[in-house]
């Protein structure tokens, strides 16, 4: 993990920075989670009406919590389950492409999680996301911790690598067309109260705990830390599935909607 940091920075660190945590110490943060829907060029066409109906429609895939449990070296990054607004049900066609269990190791560089698509279960298995953070020395509060603003770009794929959507697979009457590598800004707020590496989704590596990440149309934002809590965390990785790394994951599911684009097709015929 690569930090670039300047004089200010680091002067601000070495004042707000506290003892290391143990490895006993644990703790649990709360993150809720808030997209922005993107209608383009589609959503030019369509009535203010129609546009509520489709965000209320899509709620659970546009706001969701996350649970992040963490030790000094480990944590586990999991969505909470909801059930959908309109239907009664939970959303079974989302979760095929919905963040799975997410297991970080920041002392071994070590990314496991579990993803299902249609009902086979994966474990991807990487290194975790390499960000060339730039600490700045702005702060404020969140959640009545001081904390500090850091930036960094990354290629946006590596963030949304279990996220697919038809637009994703090569156009049937141009297979060599190529996309440029999309980059997103990231903006992340930590502290130096919880002086560890974590952070929730693929983001860790700063000084202390992020409490706050915004990417695009996306922000996470944690609202409750419950450290050390009495009854001890159990932090595993999960361990079923086929084995695969990011990559290969990719190319799996892109092959496999292919070829659902490609029977509803034969199928129209």
């Amino acid at each position: 993990m690569k930090i670039s940091v300047t004089i200010v920075a680091i002067v601000l660190l070495f004042e707000f920075s506290g003892p290391t945590p143990t490895q006993d110490f644990q703790g649990k943060a709360y993150y809720f989670s808030k997209s922005s829907l993107e209608l383009g060029s589609w959503g030019a066409r369509m009535s203010e009406a129609q546009k509520k109906q489709i965000k209320a429609r899509l709620k659970n895939r546009l706001e969701k919590t996350y649970i992040l449990s963490f030790n000094s070296t480990e944590s586990i990054f999991v969505e909470e389950e909801k059930i959908d607004a309109i239907s009664g049900a939970t959303d079974s066609w989302g979760s095929n492409f919905a963040r799975g269990k997410q297991y970080k190791n920041i002392s071994q560089n070590q990314l496991v999680q579990a993803q299902e698509f249609y009902g086979k279960l994966f474990l991807v298995k990487d290194q975790l996301l390499s960000i060339d953070w730039e600490l700045g020395s702005e702060s404020k509060e969140v959640g009545g911790y001081t904390c500090f603003k850091a930036t960094a770009v990354v290629p946006t794929a590596s963030l949304e690598w279990f996220d697919f959507s038809w637009s994703d697979l090569p156009n049937p009457e141009n297979e060599a067309t190529t996309k440029d590598i999309k980059l997103s800004q990231v903006e992340a707020w930590y502290t130096m109260q919880i002086p560890i590496q974590h952070g929730p989704a693929e983001f860790w590596g700063l000084p202390g705990l992020i409490l706050e990440v915004s990417t695009e149309n996306t922000t996470l934002l944690c609202s409750e830390i419950i450290s050390n809590p009495k009854e001890k965390l159990k932090i595993n990785p999960p361990k079923k599935g086929v084995d695969i790394k990011i990559e290969d994951y990719r190319k799996t599911i892109m092959s496999k909607m292919l070829e659902m684009r490609n029977n509803m097709g034969r199928i129209r015929r």
